[in-house]
């Protein structure tokens, strides 16, 4: 059989027609398409009832199609000094671009910049921006649209105002030309350029990663320790698109209201913070210094109501922060330092109080041996004085008499430091506060402490001991703020003054002021006489030229020396005090410093004649609900807790808080005390004077210790002295009332 036979004979034996193949491939293409249609069915029935494809939801892709949304900005708090002028404030700025594509029209109208334009466009801008170039502009605009850009920035043209964006605007209609627009942008104003600037700080737009959104971050001072008051929470508002992504008018399908940031009032008075100011660029340009600082303190509240330090910033343009011998810290809490002889007002308030003082006592000056060290005092490779009193001593500040008062003192006097606040914070608020230190454990280092040197003090802490000098033994907190007030709920919370200790007797601290006054007054004693006066008052003062260490050595060269000096006016009943400091000048000039002093205080004097025929504001009533503050470190659960409005007392040198005299969500009365626990297996007593029945049981609670009572009212006397270790102790107390 021949091969093509075969062939027919295996299709026919197959039934392998060209009919039946069509009729095949016909069943196989049904059989696919319904069993595609049945998956296709499967498939969307489980879209429909799941929502997701490929893990994206169909719910919001729908939503994004068809609704948007808007970032509804909180308002930054205002930062204010004490009578309610600004200090810091929200703004708006503008960044400047010019759009370049020849397709962005409005019909006939040309939107966009014309090359023909580009050279007036570079005018006005530079005209209207200083810190704008015209060249860099044009070249800026004419590479933009060789290239074939949409758009470009200008350089340098950022931080505009709205009254610049407005005159460029005016310029532009007045040529009749186009293409120039801008981007708003958060911005904050600092209306009195340098002013108190380390305390104050600034802040700077960031842009947040979750929300694409620019906003304002503190960086500095008080714009960032207290940032999270300021900055307020944003909000949304959600409205529907259309399929051009157009919002459609009247549909807000959902609105969360912004909450604006609370305002800020600090105890600064612009006033004597301008005027401040002033005197210290004067002062500034005169001196070759490393640094120089002044304050001035009311008296009768611990309220700073100026303060300044150089070299310093402008917070709005940023000049000076990029300079070399620019100072990033505030001087006042994070610089630890030896204070030198303004440390002896405290030496001999001392000496008073523990009744080891004689005024009338006569030495010899010079020099003293104890043990290997010789302490000289100041004068004594001139000449020293062949004799002087004790009282001289402290106007003609010798080393020797101060040592001779601390080695009748011994361990009492160590007590003291601590009672005057040094070795611990002040708990001022401020970021980067220093504990500063306690002299080492010897003999010499506890007697240089006599003349303030061998320990370590920040300016704040000085202030607080300044102030138990002043105000008749009471010892008062130095205070910043002196209200947070949240204008959403009507709500404010008040700082009050508040008593700190009671390291001193009342006549020790009036007779201290009366022999500070020879320091001014005495021709041959005083060694600033004639330097520091206020008209028609008496001024109490005591200067300081301290030795400054480094690697724990003392510098040996003419200009290693700290200078400063303590004022306060008037003796008799201090109203201020002020404290200045220069670092390390080239060399010492006796009237840079009374350059600043002696006018700041003279129109200090007339202001308070003035505010005191104001009424005092009332302070308000509302309770604060006391946050849970176990395991926090002390001083940051000490800091949130007077930014509260309470008043915190830390018992103990430990790290972390373990307990708090007032559980967690109970509501206490503004300024109230709330106590707080360290991790001190051995904590020091504080310092109770003044105290309430109420406070001093909460104490004994704390401690875990029996409390008990004589009388009624307030303490004026504990068993336990302040700064003494508690240990198991039973404590008592002495109670009168006001």
């Amino acid at each position: 059989m021949r091969m093509k036979e075969r062939i027919r004979q295996y299709f026919k034996k197959k039934n392998l027609s060209t009919r039946n193949n069509r009729k095949k491939v016909g069943i196989i293409l049904f059989a696919t398409s319904i069993g595609l249609f049945f998956l296709f069915v499967a498939r969307l029935s489980y879209i429909v009832v799941v929502g997701n494809v490929a893990g994206e939801s169909l719910e919001t892709q729908t939503k994004d199609l068809y609704q948007g949304s808007e970032v509804v900005k909180a308002k930054r708090g205002t930062i204010y000094d004490r009578n309610g002028e600004p200090i810091a404030e929200d703004a708006t700025s503008y960044s400047l671009y010019a759009v370049l594509s020849k397709a962005y029209t409005n019909g006939d109208e040309k939107l966009y910049a014309e090359e023909k334009n580009f050279d007036e466009l570079a005018e006005i801008i530079a005209d209207t921006v200083k810190d704008v170039d015209k060249k860099e502009t044009l070249k800026v605009l004419k590479e933009g649209a060789k290239e074939n850009k949409y758009q470009v920035d200008i350089p340098n043209a950022k931080s505009i105002s709205l009254q610049q964006r407005e005159t460029i605007e005016k310029a532009m209609k007045e040529k009749d030309i186009a293409g120039l627009y801008f981007t708003e942008h958060p911005s904050r104003i600092y209306p009195n350029g340098v002013f108190s600037s380390h305390f104050i700080g600034y802040a700077d737009v960031q842009n947040d990663e979750k929300t694409n959104q620019e906003t304002l971050v503190g960086r500095m001072g008080i714009e960032e320790d207290y940032n999270d008051v300021l900055k307020g929470k944003d909000g949304k508002i959600i409205y529907q698109k259309d399929n051009y992504q157009n919002p459609l008018p009247g549909t807000v399908a959902e609105s969360q209201a912004a909450v604006d940031g609370k305002d800020i009032y600090t105890t600064l008075d612009s006033r004597l913070q301008s005027y401040l100011e002033t005197l210290m660029d004067q002062a500034w340009k005169k001196v070759d210094a490393e640094d120089m600082t002044a304050v001035l303190m009311d008296a009768k509240t611990g309220e700073v109501v100026s303060m300044s330090q150089r070299p310093t910033f402008n917070p709005e343009t940023k000049k000076g922060i990029n300079a070399k011998d620019f100072v990033w810290s505030n001087l006042f809490v994070e610089d630890n330092y030896e204070p030198g002889s303004t440390m002896k007002v405290m030496t001999v308030a001392s000496a008073i109080d523990n009744g080891t003082f004689n005024p009338n006592e006569t030495y010899k000056p010079g020099e003293i041996n104890l043990l290997d060290a010789t302490i000289r005092d100041w004068d004594y490779h001139r000449g020293s004085k062949p004799v002087l009193t004790m009282r001289q001593a402290l106007s003609w500040s010798s080393n020797v008499g101060m040592v001779k008062l601390e080695q009748r003192m011994k361990e009492r006097w160590q007590r003291y430091l601590q009672e005057f606040g040094f070795g611990r914070s002040t708990y001022s608020g401020l970021s980067g506060e220093k504990n500063g230190s306690l002299p080492e454990d010897n003999v010499v280092s506890h007697a240089m402490t006599a003349f303030g040197q061998a320990i370590g003090v920040t300016q704040f802490q000085m202030l607080q001991a300044f102030s138990a000098i002043s105000n008749d033994g009471a010892m008062l907190k130095p205070q910043v703020i002196d209200k947070i007030v949240d204008e959403t709920k009507d709500d404010e919370i008040v700082t009050k003054p508040e008593v700190v200790g009671h390291p001193v007797s009342k006549k020790a601290a009036k007779d201290v002021r009366t022999y500070m006054r020879d320091t001014v007054e005495s021709e041959e004693y005083g060694t600033a006489y004639d330097q520091y006066k206020v008209p028609n008052e008496h001024v109490s003062a005591k200067t300081g030229t301290a030795q400054i260490s480094r690697d724990g050595n003392y510098l040996e060269g003419q200009s290693d020396y700290l200078y400063s000096v303590v004022l306060m006016t008037p003796s008799e009943d201090p109203q201020y005090v002020m404290y200045l400091t220069m670092n390390r000048p080239e060399q010492e000039d006796t009237e840079v410093l009374p350059s600043i002093a002696n006018p700041l205080l003279e129109r200090a004097m007339d202001l308070r004649d003035v505010d005191e025929a104001k009424d005092n504001e009332e302070t308000s009533s509302e309770k604060v609900k006391v946050e849970d503050y176990r395991n926090l470190k002390a001083d940051t659960a000490a800091n949130d807790v007077q930014k509260k409005g309470l008043t915190p007392i830390v018992i103990g040198d430990g790290n972390k808080v373990v307990e708090q005299s007032v559980d967690n969500g109970e509501r206490l009365m503004s300024s109230e005390k709330l106590l707080l626990l360290t991790d001190d297996n051995n904590p020091m007593m504080p310092d109770v004077s003044g105290w309430s029945k109420a406070d001093l049981v909460k104490l004994g609670d704390l401690l875990d210790v029996d409390v008990s009572f004589e009388g009624e009212g307030y303490c004026v006397s504990q068993s336990v002295q302040p700064y003494e270790k508690i240990g198991d102790n039973k404590l008592s107390f002495e109670l009168e009332e006001d």
